[in-house]
C-alpha cells in the first residue's frame, strides 16, 4: 500500500538533474526549516521563491494563490491626486441619495437595492474621480459595465452632477408616466445615459471581454483607433458563479487584452447569504483568473490593519486570515470585541498574545470597518497597477462589507439584498455618520429628504472638473450622426431575381453568395463583420477565408497545412471574418459589441452571424434579448434551419421552434424565406432600415433573424407584378396561382389557399401539383416570409382600433377575396402559423413540425410529422369535406392512396 505522505513522482523526476548534489542541498535545506522551525516557515519560504521566480521571469508553473492579503502593500500605494476630502463629501451625497431614493420608492412597492452600492461606493467613485474616460475624450472614452444592482448610486452621482432631478429620483422604477428610472442599466429605457445592459447576470462579464477584443479589431482593421479606450466591467463576488461570467476568461488572456479591467466587488455575500460559507471566495476567484492568464489586484484590508499586520511576526495572523471561512467573516461584522478576541485571535497562542496589544475599538474598527474597497488610497492604487499593467487583463479582487454605513441593521445581514427601506432614525444616523449638513427639520412627515449641496457647490464643482478633465459625464451613451450609409449596388440583389435554372441552390448558400458580393462593395464592403462559431465550411464560407481573413492579433505564425489551396485557411492581423470556435455565447457577445459600435465607437458596422439554427435560440435567446436592450442592429442568421432539413442529425439538430422563440422579442425581426431572391430582398431591405434612410415611424434599432436552409432546391425566378417586394417584407404574397402554375382546374373547381414557408413551400408547391391532377382542386400557393411580422402588423391594428382608427392588417388585405379556405404550413410547430389565425377572415387549419426531432431522411421525417406534400393534400380535402365542397370519402381515399 502506498503511503501517503511519502514524496510522489512528478514530472520533474522524467528530466535529467545535471547536479542531483546540488538539488539534494535544495531538498534537505528545505527539511531542515521545516524541522526547525516548522512547515508553516517552510512554506512561507517556498512561496516567497516562486513569486521571487515568478518576478525574475524565471518559467515555472504560477502561484494560483497568495496570502489573503493586499496585493499592494501600504508602503507601496502611489499617492492618490486630487482632494480626498471632497471626494469623500461627494460620495457621502451620493450614499445618502441612493438609499433615499430607493427608500421613498418603497411606499409603492417597486422595490430597489440599497447594500450594493453602499459596499462599492468607493470603487465607482474613484474610477469616476480619477480613470473613466468619458466621451469627449480622445477617442470613444472607456466602456463601463456597471453592476445592475448598483444603479441608485449611478442615479444619486446624475443627480448631483445635474444630469437628473428630483423628479427623476423619484420616478425610480415607475416609468410608465414619463421621467421614469429603469430599476437596472437598460440602453433602450434611458438611452442617454446607459450603453451596457447588465441585467441577467453574468451576461455582463461576457460581453466586456468580446467588447475589449472588438475594440482591439477595429483598431487592427483601421475603422477606428481606439487603442486609448479601456473596458471597466463592474461585477458581484456572487455573480461569478453564473457560467458566462467566467466563460471567456482565457480569450482575454489569449490575446493580451490589457484594455481590459474586471473589479469585482468581494463582500461575500450572494442575494440569500455568503457566497462561499465553508471557503473563501476570493481565493477561489484568485486561483482561477490567475490559472486563466490574468493579471490579479487584491485589495482586501484598510490601514487599520496595518498596525495588525507589523505586530504578525510569526505569520499566525496570515494563517488565521486565510483559514477563516467566508460565513465566519461576516459574523465577526456583526459580533462585539470580545466574541472576536476568543473566536479570532483564540485559534493560536500568537494571536492570543497579539490580541492583548489590542483595544476594543481597534478590533472593531478592523473587523466591522476596514476593508480596502472602503478606502480610496486603496481603490486608486488598484486601477493605477490594472491600467499600467500591460501584456494581459487585470482582475481587481476589492473586499468590501454589504451594506456599509447603512448602520447595524445592514451591514453583512443576510437578509440585505431583500431590505428596501431605512428608518428615519436609522437615516439620522447614517447622516451623523457620513457629516451630512441635513437638519432634523429636513424629515417632514417622516419623508426622507434628498440632499444636494447645491448646483455651485464646491463639490459639485469639483465633481465637474474632474469629470472635464477625463473627457465628459460617465457613464454617458452618445449615438453621433453619422451618413446613412450608401446603398450596395442593385445589381447584387438583382442577380437573385432570375432564379437558379435548374441547379439546385439551398438559401443558405444563396445567403453567402450575396454576402460574398456585399463585402465586395467598395462603400460598404469593409464595415460587414462575419461571425461564425467554427462552422463556416458547414455553411460554404470557407471561400471567405483567404479573401477576407480570420482576425487574430498575432496574424498567422504558423504555414497551414492547406496553404496550396485555393481556399486556404488564413489568419491575418486585420482579418475581416471572427470565427470563435465553438461557443455561441461568445458569438454572440461578437455580434453585440459589432451592432452597437454605432453608438459605443460612432463607427456603423454591418455584422452577421450564421449558426446552426438549433444552436441560436434555444442557447442563447437571452443575449438576444441582451441584443435588443443595447439597441443593436444587423443580421442573425439560422442556417440548416427546420426540424427536417438535417437528414440523420436527430432530435439535438432538428429545430422547430426557434421563430416561436424569436417572436418574443420584440426587437427581432423574423423572417423564413422560401427562395433566393426573398433572402436578397429582406437583407436589402434590412440594410436600408437599420444603416440607411428608415421610413417615417420605423425603428431603426432592430435587428433581422432569417431561417435559411441546407436543402437544395432549383430557385425559381422572382414573380413579375405589383406588391411583391412589399409582400416579401411585410410577409406574405401569392406566388401563384392554380391558373399561372398551368394546373387549369376545370370549372367551378373547389379552392383552397395553401400558404407555406421556407423550405415547405416546397412540398406546398407539390400538394398544388397534387390536389389539381388527382383530385381536380385548385389551390393557390403563398410565400409567408415572416409569420411574425403579420402578427405584429395585426397587433398595431388592434392598438389603433382602441385609439379609435381604423386599419386593417396586412394579413387581411392581403388575402382579401382569396377563394376557399386556408391551409397554413411549415417546418416548425403548428404554432409558428397560427401566429396569425385570428386575422384571417377565412376558414383557417395550420400542419407543422411538432414534436421532437428524429434520425431519418427528409422524406419519411416529414411523412412522420405530417407535413409532407401527400399530408397536405389530405389536410387539404378534409378542409373542404367539411364546407361540403369535396365528397367526405375523398379524405379517406386520399389517406388510403398516399398511405397515411
Amino acid at each position: 500500500m502506498t503511503d501517503p505522505n511519502a514524496i510522489q513522482p512528478s514530472a520533474l523526476d522524467q528530466l535529467p538533474d545535471r547536479d542531483p548534489e546540488e538539488t539534494a542541498e535544495w531538498q534537505a535545506s528545505l527539511d531542515a526549516v521545516a524541522k526547525a522551525a516548522g512547515p508553516h516557515r517552510a512554506a512561507y519560504l517556498m512561496r516567497r521563491t516562486l513569486e521571487r521566480a515568478e518576478a525574475g521571469g524565471i518559467a515555472l508553473p504560477k502561484l494560483l494563490e497568495t496570502d489573503y492579503v493586499n496585493t499592494i502593500p501600504t508602503a507601496a500605494e502611489p499617492s492618490a491626486p486630487g482632494d480626498e476630502e471632497m471626494e469623500r463629501k461627494i460620495t457621502a451625497w451620493n450614499r445618502w441619495n441612493a438609499a433615499a431614493m430607493v427608500t421613498r420608492g418603497s411606499k409603492y412597492g417597486v422595490g430597489g437595492h440599497i447594500a450594493t452600492f453602499a459596499s462599492a461606493a468607493w470603487l465607482y467613485e474613484t474610477g469616476f474621480n480619477h480613470f473613466f474616460r468619458g466621451k469627449e475624450a480622445d477617442g470613444s472614452g472607456d466602456q463601463l459595465y456597471i453592476q445592475g444592482h448598483a444603479s441608485p448610486g449611478i442615479y444619486a452621482r446624475a443627480f448631483l452632477d445635474g444630469r437628473l432631478n428630483e423628479q427623476h429620483l423619484d420616478n425610480f422604477r415607475q416609468e410608465a408616466g414619463g421621467n421614469g428610472l429603469p430599476s437596472y442599466p437598460h440602453p433602450r429605457r434611458l438611452p442617454w445615459l446607459w450603453e451596457f445592459p447588465t441585467v441577467s447576470m453574468g451576461l455582463g462579464p461576457l460581453s466586456a471581454i468580446y467588447q475589449a477584443r472588438f475594440n482591439r479589431y477595429l483598431t487592427a482593421r483601421g475603422i477606428k483607433d481606439v487603442s486609448n479606450s479601456h473596458v471597466w466591467a463592474f461585477l458581484g463576488d456572487g455573480e461569478m458563479d453564473e457560467p458566462e461570467s467566467t466563460a471567456a476568461l482565457a480569450l482575454a488572456s489569449r490575446e493580451g487584452l490589457d484594455n481590459l479591467t474586471f473589479v469585482i466587488n468581494c463582500n461575500l455575500q450572494r442575494l440569500d447569504g455568503p457566497v462561499r460559507a465553508n471557503f473563501k471566495i476570493v481565493q477561489e476567484l484568485e486561483a482561477q483568473f490567475r490559472g486563466a492568464g490574468w493579471n490579479v489586484v487584491k485589495t482586501l484590508w484598510g490601514t487599520a490593519w496595518d498596525e495588525l499586520f507589523q505586530l504578525d511576526t510569526t505569520g499566525a495572523l496570515v494563517r488565521r486570515l486565510r483559514e477563516v471561512p467566508d460565513a465566519q467573516v461576516q459574523t465577526y461584522q456583526t459580533r462585539d470585541a470580545a466574541y472576536i478576541r476568543q473566536d479570532f485571535f483564540g485559534a493560536d497562542p500568537a494571536l492570543v498574545e497579539m490580541a492583548k496589544l489590542l483595544s476594543d475599538d481597534k478590533i472593531l474598527e478592523c473587523f466591522h470597518l476596514s476593508r480596502g474597497g472602503h478606502e480610496a488610497r486603496k481603490v486608486y492604487a488598484a486601477y493605477k497597477a490594472a491600467v499600467e499593467f500591460k501584456g494581459a487583463p487585470t482582475v481587481i479582487l476589492a473586499q468590501t462589507v454589504k451594506g456599509h454605513t447603512l448602520g447595524e441593521g445592514f451591514a453583512s445581514k443576510n437578509a440585505n439584498h431583500q431590505m428596501k427601506k431605512l428608518t428615519v432614525d436609522e437615516f439620522k444616523t447614517m447622516r451623523d455618520l457620513l457629516e451630512l449638513p441635513i437638519s432634523d427639520s429636513a424629515f417632514a412627515d417622516g419623508q426622507v429628504p434628498y440632499g444636494h449641496p447645491g448646483a455651485d457647490s464646491a463639490e459639485v464643482r469639483y465633481l465637474q472638473e474632474r469629470r472635464a478633465a477625463l473627457g465628459g459625464p460617465a457613464p454617458a451613451r452618445r449615438v453621433h450622426p453619422v451618413a446613412p450609409l450608401p446603398a450596395p449596388a442593385e445589381k447584387a440583389f438583382a442577380s437573385f431575381d432570375k432564379g437558379s435554372g435548374s441547379q439546385n441552390v439551398a438559401t443558405t448558400m444563396a445567403f453567402v453568395r450575396l454576402i460574398k458580393d456585399l463585402v465586395r462593395d467598395k462603400e460598404s464592403g469593409k464595415r460587414w463583420v462575419p461571425i461564425v462559431p467554427d462552422e463556416a465550411r458547414t455553411f460554404g464560407m470557407e471561400s471567405l477565408f483567404p479573401s477576407l481573413g480570420i482576425y487574430s492579433p498575432k496574424g498567422q505564425t504558423y504555414e497551414p497545412v492547406d496553404r496550396d489551396q485555393l481556399m486556404y485557411y488564413k489568419e491575418a492581423k486585420n482579418g475581416q471574418i471572427l470565427n470563435e470556435g465553438i461557443t455561441e455565447a461568445g458569438s454572440m457577445a461578437d455580434f453585440i459589441a459589432a451592432s452597437t459600435a454605432y453608438a459605443t465607437h460612432g463607427e456603423v458596422m454591418i455584422p452577421f452571424y450564421i449558426f446552426y439554427s438549433m444552436f441560436g435560440w434555444q442557447r442563447t435567446a437571452d443575449q438576444m434579448w441582451q441584443l435588443g436592450d443595447q439597441l443593436g442592429r444587423g443580421f442573425l442568421v439560422g442556417a440548416t434551419a427546420g426540424r427536417t432539413t438535417l437528414t440523420g442529425e436527430g432530435l439535438q439538430h432538428a429545430d422547430g421552434h426557434s421563430p416561436v422563440i424569436a417572436a418574443t422579442n420584440p426587437a427581432a425581426l423574423t423572417y423564413d424565406p422560401a427562395f433566393a431572391y426573398e433572402v436578397a430582398a429582406i437583407v436589402k431591405d434590412g440594410l436600408r432600415r437599420m444603416y440607411g434612410e428608415a421610413a417615417p415611424g420605423e425603428d431603426p434599432d432592430v435587428f433581422y433573424y432569417l431561417t435559411v436552409y441546407n436543402e437544395p432546391m432549383p430557385q425559381p425566378a422572382k414573380p413579375s407584378g405589383p406588391g411583391i417586394d412589399e409582400g416579401i417584407v411585410k410577409g406574405l404574397y401569392r406566388f401563384n396561382t392554380a391558373e399561372s402554375a398551368g394546373l387549369s382546374p376545370v370549372a367551378n373547381a373547389p379552392r383552397i389557399q395553401l400558404l407555406g414557408s421556407g423550405t415547405a413551400i416546397h412540398w406546398t408547391l407539390r400538394a398544388q401539383k397534387l390536389l389539381a391532377e388527382e383530385w381536380g382542386v385548385a389551390s393557390d400557393v403563398w410565400s409567408a416570409t415572416s409569420w411574425t411580422e403579420l402578427r405584429r402588423d395585426a397587433l398595431e391594428a388592434d392598438a389603433a382600433l382602441l385609439r379609435g382608427e381604423e386599419r386593417v392588417p396586412f394579413v387581411r388585405q392581403a388575402l382579401q377575396g382569396a377563394d376557399g379556405p386556408v391551409l397554413a404550413v411549415s417546418d416548425y410547430m403548428r404554432q409558428v402559423p397560427d401566429q396569425i389565425a385570428q386575422w384571417v377572415e377565412q376558414d383557417y387549419s395550420s400542419l407543422g413540425a411538432d414534436g421532437f426531432g428524429l434520425s431519418d431522411t427528409r422524406e419519411a421525417a416529414r411523412r412522420h410529422f405530417g407535413v409532407d406534400a401527400e399530408s397536405i393534400v389530405v389536410a387539404a380535402l378534409a378542409q373542404l369535406a367539411k364546407r361540403g365542397e369535396v365528397k367526405a370519402t375523398a379524405v379517406k381515399e386520399a389517406r388510403e392512396k398516399y398511405g397515411l
